[in-house]
């Protein structure tokens, strides 16, 4: 186990992460005034284990699994739940689940008596490597991912590899198309993967690569706290193109959207003459190992066109794009619509031989 520490201005949130972390510091929360927030697949999977460790009397507000609960409705269906139980300004929300459990549970914590502790416990790949981690939360609104939300950090993250075993393979997707991200991101992370790419799904080999996806996040959060010099939106890469064909598309999970996100924006960036080469090959690589085919979305000029609503874009007409541009470096690229458009249609029509 290791313990990594985010000095937040406000908070320092503490990471526990490893093996046994769980049975080493969930139970310290037992003694506290306790509103668990989870949903019906991890409630269903981990009941025993949420009532042994945190007694029988803590209250739990059990949400429906997917995407569809990260509203207002049930933003405020928590809020009331913990009214009607007399949670105290003393109490501590803990977020027990996924990264829809996490965002929202979250974003309850920072409300209630206008901000009470918060604890994560992510059980999902991508909420260990990265939700969970560095205090954003969110709901999403008028058919828009995220665009009600704070950032509050929770005391402390929970983060065990044990809760892997029982996730689909689609699951470990989801979290590994975060994993290749931090690998565009940091150098020693995208050596590690390019050196192990057939073990991407290996439970062990994910978990020992876990911590540094954590550390690469804070490291980033800490120096951008509230997404306001430019630091934090590199995180984003991969995700403008993502969100919108997730927001059109909508059958693959956020991950996937995020890796096909990553590979039609690499098509971009080497189409506008940022990098290339070795290191787009080995990228692309390693996605395709994840996703072994890149879809060529019908349609897919009306699903870009919602990356205008992306929140990252700051002025009218033009689409903010994070980008790989070599080893340990990324770059953003801002486009007008039209020629965003027109790339994302281009990378469809070659995608049977294009060459990253």
């Amino acid at each position: 186990m290791t313990d990594i520490t985010l000095n937040a201005k406000y908070l320092k949130s503490v990471i526990h992460c490893g093996e046994g972390s769980f049975e080493a510091y969930a139970p310290k929360l037992r003694d506290r005034q306790l509103f668990i927030v989870t949903d019906k697949n991890v409630f269903a999977l981990y009941r025993r284990l949420m009532w042994d460790t945190f007694g029988d009397n803590a209250n739990i507000k059990i949400l429906p699994a997917g995407e569809n609960s990260k509203t207002q409705r049930y933003l405020f269906e928590i809020l009331q739940a913990m009214a009607e139980a007399d949670m105290k300004r003393s109490c501590t929300v803990v977020a027990f689940g996924g990264g829809v459990v996490g965002d929202i549970a979250g974003l309850a914590a920072s409300l209630y008596m206008r901000g009470v502790r918060l604890v994560q416990i992510p059980t999902t790949l991508l909420s260990q490597v990265d939700s969970s981690v560095g205090g954003k939360t969110a709901v999403d609104f008028k058919k828009i991912k995220n665009l009600i939300g704070t950032f509050y950090q929770p005391e402390e993250v929970i983060v065990d590899p044990r809760f892997l075993e029982t996730l689909p393979k689609r699951e470990i997707r989801c979290g590994l198309g975060e994993i290749i991200k931090y690998g565009a991101l940091d150098k020693q992370i995208y050596t590690r993967l390019t050196d192990n790419a057939d073990k991407l799904f290996d439970l062990d080999f994910l978990g020992s690569v876990t911590a540094s996806c954590i550390r690469c996040k804070a490291r980033i959060a800490e120096g951008d706290e509230r997404d306001l010099n430019g630091l934090r939106k590199t995180l984003n890469l991969g995700h403008t193109t993502g969100h919108a064909l997730e927001l059109f598309y909508g059958r693959k999970s956020h991950g996937e959207f995020v890796l096909i996100g990553a590979y039609y924006e690499m098509f971009i960036a080497k189409a506008s003459g940022v990098g290339g080469g070795t290191y787009f090959d080995n990228l692309a690589s390693l996605i395709k190992c994840v996703i072994h085919k890149i879809p060529a979305y019908e349609n897919i000029e009306e699903a870009a066109r919602l990356a205008v609503y992306d929140k990252k874009n700051v002025a009218s007409g033009s689409i903010s794009l994070i980008v790989p541009k070599r080893e340990g470096e990324c770059e953003e690229l801002v486009l007008g619509t039209e020629e965003y458009v027109r790339l994302i249609c281009a990378c469809r029509d070659s995608l049977k031989d294009v060459n990253l």
